[in-house]
């Protein structure tokens, strides 16, 4: 179930760099790296991620969550909010996007690696022809 194309969207580059090189030794694709929600946006329509990786504050003039909505809109695809942000506000905000997950930095690989997973069975392609057994 390896086979997930990622786009981090993080504006602290050492950051974004350690989380692509973590993800790409699990044995994920990271299609790109962006740090603000304009480039985000165009990003994923360029190299149509699975799931997006996506940290709240953002450079620009549209913070994570915005940044989030407009993605669902136009492109349906799961996001999981990486953010050092956690307070009641920025998570009912948060919360509106329907995120496939929301971890707080400091992260560790393994769970990344399991909101992956669980955000995965979120994707268009991973849903097509599946039943659900409860």
């Amino acid at each position: 179930m390896l086979n997930i194309k990622i786009l981090i969207v993080e504006d602290e580059i050492i950051m974004a760099n350690d989380l692509k090189q973590q993800l790409e030794e699990i044995g994920y694709e990271v299609v790109g790296i962006t740090g603000n929600g304009e480039d985000a946006i165009k990003k994923t329509g360029e190299t149509k991620p699975d799931i997006i990786l996506m940290d709240i504050v953002l450079k620009g003039e549209i913070d994570g969550i915005e940044t989030t909505q407009q993605i669902r809109n136009l492109y349906n695809i799961p996001v999981i909010y990486l953010t050092s942000n956690y307070d009641d506000k920025i998570l009912e905000r948060a919360a509106k996007t329907y995120p496939a997950g929301y971890i707080t930095k400091p992260y560790d690989h393994i769970g990344i690696h399991t909101a992956i997973q669980m955000a995965a069975l979120q994707t268009p392609k991973s849903r097509k022809n599946k039943k659900i057994n409860v």
